[in-house]
């Protein structure tokens, strides 16, 4: 019974992984609940497993007190010596209760919490296991679906796939192989929950490791991934050795290697690009396959760029729905305000007019009576017009060096004349360009009633002509006919002719 009982605990614990003295407690336990609910008594009650008989084997423990004042799990002094002759006060005697008594109730009882120890041993298991393998890419089966999700059978455990992990540009079914990026292990009621993805980096690094030998053994080194799932990707990888090209290693001869990931990721396009320590080196690498003029740092702390690429480059660096230009941004880390060479050409003569503007309207107060040093210093000051003049303070203009209160309220006089004529010049320039823009919408509504114009007769004279041909079509098939059948009349009355004159020279 012994050898029996124990290779049942040995197969269980096999089959399930789990530690054999799991389910050796998980059985213990589970004979203790069932001596409880058979004896109902107020004794305590121990179980534990007797490695030579086999047997779960249940005692009632009593204390040893000098007075007993609860029978149930107390005894004297002198009645425990009468059973162990070197029994002192404190000891604990067992007393042993039959366990073949318990019935069917109790087994069942028994076999409910046996089960559900097990059960919990093995999600601890399954949960101590994943945990530790975020991140690594495993192999799985398609098993079923649950409201967009897809079950994953993992071998030993059941992963989610959730429908935002999911790649769009694949389809699943039941039963299909996959590879899968282990994300996270969540503990619920259920058990624990491994959460499986194919839109993860990890999936995608994990399969450049499997395919390119060079990443497997450190030479070259992926120092970031970001991806779209389904459309494009972007790799930046670095070499640890000046004589191994890490992109090339990565994309293989003629492509061989990067394409079975293609493959494996249903047409994902994949860019590998080097990593640079120098972000202006590493955006220009990044937006490839565009082609940088220049980079710019905006902002170092708040990591903006200005990237300016030529004007046939544009749609390329920015690629389908800002992909390229957004993937891009990602690895690198920075913010990425791209513009081609006409618009930062225009950006350059927009601010070029504003501040000759700025110029002009300041050596306007010299008009006012302002002398030209005193401009000069206005300028010089960074002032931004005449407008911004009128806005400071007296202590403001008067902190300017080698400006005093008279000077002060002088500048502040012509300033504000300057300020009418200028508002007065934008104001007639802004009327003649909305009149020339009524002439113009003008001339257009004209050219395209014209156009409609010239259309309509073109379309009229076209049907006109049409209807003469079908006319004249007409007309022509009836002198055909009339001609035919004189010729055939002509034809007969020769024939009568002929037959009489044939008649004549026989008679004579």
């Amino acid at each position: 019974m012994a050898n029996q009982l124990r290779q049942q605990i040995e197969q269980i614990s096999r089959e399930k992984n789990i530690n054999p003295e799991v389910i050796i407690a998980a059985i213990e336990d589970a004979i203790l609940t069932a001596s409880k609910k058979y004896y109902k008594g107020a004794e305590d009650l121990r179980s534990r497993f007797n490695d030579e008989s086999g047997q779960i084997e249940v005692f009632a423990v009593k204390q040893i007190v000098e007075t007993v004042e609860i029978p149930e799990t107390q005894i004297g002094l002198e009645e425990a010596r009468k059973l162990i002759p070197e029994a002192e006060i404190g000891q604990e005697i067992e007393f042993p209760k039959p366990t073949d008594v318990l019935g069917r109730i109790a087994a069942q009882t028994a076999k409910q919490v046996i089960f559900q120890k097990v059960r919990e041993a093995e999600r601890d298991n399954v949960f101590a296991e994943y945990s530790g393998r975020v991140g690594e890419v495993v192999n799985g089966i398609i098993k079923r679906q649950e409201m967009g999700d897809f079950v994953v059978d993992l071998g030993r455990a059941e992963a989610i796939l959730p429908r935002k992990e999911q790649s769009r540009a694949e389809t699943y079914q039941t039963g299909d192989r996959v590879r899968v990026a282990i994300t996270k292990v969540l503990k619920s009621a259920k058990g624990p929950q491994v959460v499986v993805s194919r839109t993860d980096p990890a999936l995608l690094i994990k399969l450049f490791e499997m395919e390119v030998p060079e990443i497997y053994d450190g030479t070259v080194q992926i120092k970031g991934c970001v991806r779209e799932a389904g459309e494009r990707a972007k790799v930046a990888v670095i070499s640890r050795e000046r004589d191994v090209d890490p992109v090339g290693a990565c994309v293989g001869m003629k492509g061989t290697r990067v394409q079975s990931i293609i493959r494996e990721l249903r047409g994902e396009k994949i860019d590998i690009v080097e990593w640079n320590d120098d972000p202006a080196t590493f955006v220009v690498n990044a937006l490839s396959p565009a082609k940088v003029s220049r980079v710019s740092i905006l902002d170092d702390e708040q990591k903006i760029m200005e990237v300016v690429v030529e004007d046939k480059q544009l749609s390329l660096a920015i690629g389908k729905k800002g992909q390229n230009v957004r993937l891009a941004a990602k690895i690198v880390g920075w913010r990425i305000d791209i513009k081609s060479e006409e618009e930062k050409r225009q950006e350059v003569e927009a601010e070029m007019a504003r501040m000759a503007r700025i110029v002009d309207e300041l050596r306007s107060l010299e008009t006012h009576g302002v002398s030209d040093k005193v401009v000069q210093k206005l300028i010089d000051s960074g002032l931004a017009g005449v407008g911004h003049v009128l806005e400071m303070s007296d202590e403001d203009l008067t902190s300017l060096e080698g400006i005093g209160p008279k000077t002060a309220e002088k500048i502040r006089e012509a300033a504000t004349a300057a300020k009418a004529e200028w508002d007065a010049r934008d104001a007639a320039a802004e009327a003649e360009r909305v009149e020339a823009e009524r002439v113009e919408a003008e001339r257009a509504e004209a050219e395209r009633v014209e156009a409609e114009r010239l259309a309509a007769e073109q379309a009229a004279e076209a049907e006109r002509q049409a209807a003469a041909v079908a006319e004249g079509s007409g007309e022509g098939e009836v002198p055909v006919a009339a001609v035919g059948s004189a010729e055939g009349e002509a034809t007969a009355g020769q024939g009568e002719e002929s037959a009489e004159g044939g008649e004549a020279d026989g008679q004579r």
